[in-house]
């Protein structure tokens, strides 16, 4: 009887060290193809969100990092960053383009969700997303009608808790790179 035990345990043992060397060299071979794919998804937001922008410089600044846009010339056209918040199902990351002059959104790009495939999910679809475009700075109120006011963001039909989650984000970004930058050029 112990024997049978005993061999058991050796090979469930021998089976967990080769599954996790197999997981490990897996993870390895991965790594680098996932991070050269975020690192292209990243550019693209970049593209979308600061668009007037020629080149793009990473800079690290009160311990979050901030994406400067500059035109040919060498002026900074917009600041960007990576945010995240709770939406309905999970965490909802995007990225947020401002133009610190006027104290405007250049835009916003889902980058993860969780979101209900045909409801929430809709959050990444450009007829949400151009809620932001041109939008001041401010608190917003999500409706569920066509905005009258500036400050009015229209929320997805039967994903309201997403919209109103994105709202949340897209402030609390604005609120960051102005507590850095100090809202202006």
């Amino acid at each position: 009887m112990d024997t049978k035990i005993g061999k058991l345990i050796l090979t469930l043992t021998v089976i967990g060290i080769i599954s996790a060397i197999a997981l490990s060299f897996v993870y390895q071979w991965t790594t680098p193809y996932i991070e050269k794919h975020q690192l292209e998804t990243r550019k693209e937001a970049l593209r979308d969100v600061i668009p007037q922008a020629q080149e793009y410089k990473e800079v690290e600044r009160a311990d979050q990092t901030f994406y400067e846009g500059y035109d040919s010339g060498g002026n900074r056209t917009g600041v960007a960053m990576i945010a995240s918040g709770p939406g309905y199902q999970n965490v909802i990351e995007l990225m947020i383009g401002v133009n610190l002059n006027s104290q405007k959104i250049y835009g916003i790009k889902i980058l993860t969700h969780e979101e209900t495939p045909g409801l929430g999910a809709r959050i990444t679809g450009d007829e949400y997303k151009e809620n932001y475009v041109d939008k001041p700075f401010g608190d917003y109120t999500v409706v569920k009608r066509e905005p009258q006011s500036d400050l009015e963001v229209e929320a997805i039909a039967g994903a309201t808790i997403s919209s109103k989650s994105v709202a949340k984000i897209v402030e609390n970004a604005v609120e960051q790179i102005q507590d850095v930058y100090g809202g202006g050029a």
